[in-house]
């Protein structure tokens, strides 16, 4: 009887643990300007206000890719991003709304 209720313990947990991390937006961000990317920020649709920068201290160079994940716990797909370039890199803030569920790789160019 012990044995029963610890397998069935032991089931719940595996299920709950995979549930988390199948929440998590994994992709890969590539940077195809010839500036540095310096601040990432995300927030699901409709939420009025950036989230903290993806980045922290990381910034993002010329040709170079970073994989990205979101383990934000919501349950949604469609982001809000904005991408920020060093000053006097002559490139605008640029914004863009994605659908990350279904999302392998993002491009980030001038």
């Amino acid at each position: 009887m012990k044995f029963k209720i610890a397998l069935a313990a032991l089931t719940i947990f595996t299920a709950t643990t995979a549930t988390a991390s199948a929440e998590d937006l994994v992709f890969q961000l590539k940077n195809k300007t010839k500036a540095v990317l310096t601040n990432f920020y995300t927030s699901p649709v409709g939420v009025d206000q950036w989230e903290d920068d993806v980045f922290g201290r990381q910034v993002l160079n010329p040709g170079e890719s970073m994989e990205i994940t979101i383990a934000d716990g919501r349950d949604v797909c469609k982001y809000d991003m904005r991408f920020e370039f060093e000053e006097g890199s002559g490139l605008d803030t640029t914004e863009d709304t994605q659908d990350l569920c279904e999302l392998g790789e993002y491009s980030i160019h001038e």
